[in-house]
């Protein structure tokens, strides 16, 4: 079953299709580091994109992430996911994993993630190898650097707009100046400040252009092969901040600035591309990230901008810590990624044996909802109001059923391997004694709009 596109998708690919339209055979500009407004556009345009070079991050540091990225890449830890974009399930072209807060999830493009927990205070997780364990240990530690550097970054954004100045640096390297608060920071400010920068999760992405056999083109600008297309990163905390940690395995770390043929970004090198949402004024940015640069977008950027991960030749990690929202739909969700989270930690086994427990309780308690609607005797302006609220919700949950089983059933989950391949979970036989209720709520739905017609006057 083809899945009817949200009034937000069906706006937000008309806006698309404008802007394209518009630019006819025409690209927008875009500025390099190489162009000489280049970082006088950044000020004036992108004041809440930061940059903290590699040299600012402690080398110690550096050696553990990167020993980490590689050691769970070797456990094969990271999965392409299987998304749903304008109602199509497709493979993404980045291998992925959310690890994070015990419990959390982060959901992208119609599919959650769960996290692989890192060991903080209290938690009880256990992983399938030692080495696993210490690459979680290593990405918490990651997340409380990042956590400060974002936290010192807020405070020097509200230092520049209390200051009414355009002076603050927002490209760090070892020797730039620092601006604190001082005493016009107050408490308020500081609590608001942490809570922004509270990241709860990391999802690492991994790819290797060598192996993608086709990526697509950059489409308003000519920047290039793309990774990771043009988006706001979804299902965040309000004005919560972003941290990205790049790591790029091999390959050239200079950009060919001397090359008279090279125009626009050297596609040699990774870069991260910027630009203001749905503006064809304003030129866009393309930030070339080298091995252990870290970036940051601060308080409404994520909303107010779109950002797309360039490919570069080598291959390439990344760790992006967010502030996720916490939210319902789980289950489904859970099994339609198979068992790959085996593969780490069996942390989600109790949850999830809990979570399909209180689910079957709330199949029986419809099914005894559904018995009272069907008694005789009950008052008939009654019986309207339980027949009104029970047939949406009976209607919605048949149509989630059919989406996922389609979903499960379509023909790229098909080809994924045994460990990723989908499971339709809960989903039972027609006529199980088990269940008080079919899964299939067809007929259940039709007999709920008959009985509905009858009640009114």
């Amino acid at each position: 079953m083809k899945r009817t596109p949200t009034a937000e998708e069906r706006e937000r690919e008309a806006k698309k299709l404008r802007l394209l339209e518009e630019l006819e055979d025409t690209w927008l500009p875009y500025l390099t580091p190489k162009d000489d407004e280049f970082y006088q556009q950044w000020q004036l345009k992108y004041p809440k994109l930061i940059l903290r070079e590699a040299a600012s991050v402690p080398e110690l540091l550096h050696k553990e992430v990167q020993q980490a990225f590689l050691t769970l890449h070797k456990h094969g830890c990271l999965f392409r996911d299987l998304v749903r974009i304008q109602g199509k399930d497709l493979l993404t072209p980045v291998s992925r994993i959310l690890i994070g807060n015990p419990g959390c999830t982060y959901k992208y493009l119609n599919t959650r993630l769960f996290t692989v927990p890192w060991p903080v205070k209290g938690s009880d997780a256990k992983y399938n190898e030692a080495e696993i364990a210490a690459a979680c240990q290593t990405f918490l530690k990651l997340n409380s650097y990042l956590q400060v550097e974002t936290i010192q970054a807020l405070e020097e954004l509200a230092a520049k707009e209390k200051a009414n100045i355009d002076a603050v640096p927002v490209c760090i390297g070892p020797d730039f100046p620092r601006v604190g608060m001082g005493s016009s920071f107050d408490g308020h400010d500081e609590i608001d400040m942490k809570n922004r920068a509270a990241y709860n999760v990391t999802l690492l992405n991994f790819m290797d252009p060598q192996k993608m056999p086709y990526l697509k083109e950059e489409p308003y600008f000519g920047m290039g092969k793309m990774a990771v297309s043009w988006h706001h990163d979804e299902n965040l905390v309000d004005r919560s901040a972003v941290a990205v940690y790049s790591y790029s395995c091999e390959g050239p770390e200079e950009e060919s600035e001397d090359d008279p043929q090279l125009e626009g970004r050297d596609p040699d090198i990774w870069h991260v591309g910027f630009k203001i949402s749905w503006d064809i004024e304003t030129p866009g940015l393309a930030i070339p990230l080298h091995q252990g640069d870290c970036y940051f977008m601060l308080d409404d950027l994520n909303a107010t901008h779109q950002h797309c991960v360039l490919a570069g030749l080598p291959p390439r990690f990344s760790s992006t810590h967010r502030v996720a929202e916490v939210e319902f739909e789980w289950l489904r969700q859970f099994w339609f990624q198979g068992s790959r989270y085996k593969k780490c930690t069996d942390w989600w086994c109790q949850p999830m044996s809990q979570l399909e427990e209180m689910w079957r309780k709330m199949e029986w308690l419809t099914s005894a909802v559904l018995r009272e609607v069907r008694r005789e005797g009950v008052p008939m302006e009654q019986k309207n109001e339980m027949l009104t609220s029970i047939l949406a919700s009976i209607t919605t949950r048949q149509n989630l059923r059919r989406e996922w089983h389609a979903r499960c059933q379509s023909r790229i989950a098909r080809t994924l391997p045994a460990d990723q391949k989908p499971e339709c979970r809960p989903y039972w036989e027609k006529g199980d004694p088990s269940m008080p209720l079919p899964f299939d709520l067809t007929e259940i739905v039709s007999e709920l709009r008959g009985l509905l017609l009858e009640t009114r006057p």
